[in-house]
């Protein structure tokens, strides 16, 4: 069987596993006790902090340690938000329709909770943004952008940076969803106050993430009690996950310009492959400006579904889009949001490859081909 979903998540690398273990089985303290085995534990979640600081160019004090992308998105979005609205009384947030569903539930319950306004910059037909509309889009009481760096879908990059620009010029807080973008595109000089991963998108295990929030942005924490993570996320600390996390963002860092350039090229000739034997299919996201790692199309005439299992009968493990709203019989909000009606936006299958990919996609462009002709053909 090979898997194709990395964007749903990823296995668990070696490295990551082995630095993990002895924080289950030795090093087992709480970080908060005061003894020498909860002090070793503190220790290395300190270590931990600030290699995860290192790589997102942010300071040790700014990472906050989650549960995962969900959470962090959350408490980036809500936090910052509703710290600005006690603060100066803001209670209006930018985004774009083709968010993650944390981000785009956050903002929702935002309006629901809290009494604020969203303005949903609309996407053109590849999913992306112009910031210049971003930028229209800022008032007086604007709280916060949150933009993702790169959708979970489609795969489409968006000019974080010029974005990040128009916010600073007007001193609005740019909360930037990078768990996809981890790994694949440079993290650093992004001008993101906050900044959101997931470990399991990295060979880190599920369970375990971290947003960067930068120390001049208030935060209103979701979790209150024992104050932990300097107040702003409380709860015990997940000592082995925040090794692994470290750990898997450095080896991801360390390989991505490499693997990035190897895994698009690859990518690309997938992508041509396909088109070139199924006449119905079309690409979606933008043509270049996309992950290395993602390659997304419709499939007219078909079920998206439909195409899923006729691949796994070949091998061929994919998804039909985000793996949050699996199951939904709803068409995908990205999909509708660059233009694709609902029913065409049902035919839609996504392959999202690992970063290690290092052999040609000939036989599962062919699976791809021989499956949709099985599902066209009514055969």
């Amino acid at each position: 069987m090979r898997y194709f979903d990395n964007a749903a998540t990823t296995a668990v690398r070696p490295e990551v596993l082995e630095a993990m273990l002895p924080y289950w089985t030795q090093v087992y303290g709480n970080p908060s006790s005061h003894h020498e085995i909860g002090e070793q534990a503190a220790h290395a979640l300190a270590d931990a902090r600030a290699r995860v600081a290192a790589v997102l160019g942010f300071r040790t004090g700014d990472v906050v340690f989650t549960s995962g992308g969900t959470e962090g998105n959350n408490l980036a979005v809500k936090g910052i938000a509703v710290a600005a609205l006690l603060g100066r009384g803001a209670r209006h947030v930018i985004t774009t329709p083709i968010e993650h569903e944390s981000i785009l539930g956050s903002v929702a319950a935002l309006e629901r909770v809290h009494g604020f306004e969203a303005s949903v910059v609309p996407v053109d037909g590849t999913g992306t943004v112009d910031p210049e509309a971003v930028s229209a889009a800022l008032r007086e009481d604007t709280a916060l952008i949150s933009v993702g760096y790169a959708n979970n879908e489609i795969g489409t990059v968006q000019d974080v940076r010029a974005i990040a620009a128009h916010a600073r010029a007007r001193r609005v807080p740019l909360h930037v969803d990078a768990v996809q973008a981890a790994g694949w595109l440079p993290l650093t000089d992004l001008g993101a106050d906050a900044l959101t991963i997931a470990g399991h998108k990295l060979g880190a295990p599920k369970g375990v993430g971290a947003v960067a929030v930068r120390g001049r942005i208030p935060l209103e924490p979701l979790l209150h009690g024992g104050g932990q993570e300097r107040g702003r996320r409380s709860g015990t600390e997940n000592v082995a996950g925040a090794v692994g996390l470290a750990v898997a963002l450095e080896l991801a860092e360390a390989e991505r310009v490499e693997s990035a350039r190897r895994v698009a090229v690859l990518r690309d000739a997938f992508v041509e492959r396909v088109l070139a034997r199924v006449p119905s299919a079309r690409l979606t996201g933008h043509p270049t400006m996309r992950l290395p790692g993602t390659a997304s199309f419709t499939f007219a005439g078909t079920s998206g579904e439909a195409v899923l299992l006729e691949l796994e009968r070949r091998g061929v493990v994919s998804s039909s889009g985000s793996a949050c709203a699996a199951g939904s019989d709803e068409p995908s909000h990205v999909l509708t949001a660059v233009g694709i009606d609902a029913a065409l936006a049902q035919t839609a299958v996504r392959f999202t490859f690992p970063h290690d990919l290092d052999a040609a996609l000939d036989d599962v462009a062919d699976a791809v081909a021989a499956a949709v002709t099985v599902l066209q053909s009514g055969a």
